[in-house]
């Protein structure tokens, strides 16, 4: 296991174009991510799109695991030795619709995170899943949600219990969500003394301006790095396990088996 992960939140405003377009704006800021030495970058929920659900009946806003239009993501991961979270409307083999994270890594694998509790007028275009991922990377274990999962308690949880030293949540936190956003953040990761990690949809949605507010919390619930406007921005930080260490019996016991509950529907 390696002592520090260096890793990149990017704040990202969703271009209109679709997939193709964000696609090659991604590679951009993975490269950028490159230059400071990141090993993960995590991109906001629904990156890929822009979060549009009224657009999602064409089926060209879906991807799958193996979709061509990723091919570009891939390369980027296999040559910079990244991994990267991608936000996108995703479609299993089945043909399940998910509200995915996607974890591209270097050697081409893909993981695939669902988004657990669903806002209402989510749940006509997606299945919710049942459990938070967790990535292994260099030692460290990074539990993946998405919006509305941080506002749940047990959804945190279970990733610690699972393992997670690191809560990396892709959201859309609107203008006026700013206290929500902290208290969330700050809260899983004091509570189960571990990072959080906010990548936040920047620019305009269906819900107004982004809250902006990406950024970095300890295992003591303060910020260690914040985004200062609700735009395109990269921001890195590298995390030092002797954080964690240092808090030892009052971190919760882990058990790598464990998946993070779901618990009841979400309205």
């Amino acid at each position: 296991m390696t002592t520090t992960l260096t890793l990149s939140a990017v704040q990202y405003t969703a271009l209109d174009g679709g997939i193709p377009a964000n696609v090659a704006e991604h590679i951009r800021l993975i490269e950028d991510a490159d230059d400071h030495g990141a090993r993960l970058v995590v991109f906001p929920e629904l990156s890929l799109t822009g979060y549009d659900l009224q657009g999602l009946a064409d089926p060209e806003r879906w991807v799958t695991a193996g979709d061509p239009r990723l091919d570009g993501l891939r390369e980027i991961c296999r040559r910079t030795g990244i991994t990267a979270v991608v936000g996108a409307p995703f479609r299993e083999a089945d043909g399940t619709p998910r509200l995915a994270s996607l974890a591209l890594h270097p050697n081409g694998g893909l993981e695939a995170g669902f988004k657990v509790w669903l806002h209402g007028r989510e749940q006509p275009f997606f299945r919710a899943g049942d459990q938070a991922v967790i990535l292994d990377l260099d030692g460290w274990r990074i539990a993946l949600a998405i919006c509305l999962d941080a506002a749940r308690p047990v959804h945190a949880g279970g990733a610690a219990a699972a393992g997670a030293d690191v809560y990396a949540v892709s959201a859309r936190y609107a203008a006026g969500e700013d206290h929500r956003l902290a208290l969330h953040l700050g809260a899983r990761a004091m509570d189960h003394r571990m990072f959080s990690v906010l990548a936040n949809l920047g620019g305009t949605t269906d819900s107004g301006p982004s809250a902006g507010g990406s950024g970095f919390w300890g295992p003591d619930g303060l910020v260690l790095r914040q985004a200062a406007g609700t735009g395109t921005e990269v921001l890195t930080a590298t995390l030092q396990h002797s954080a964690l260490d240092r808090y030892g019996p009052e971190r919760p016991a882990r058990n790598h088996a464990a998946p993070a509950s779901r618990g009841p529907a979400a309205g």
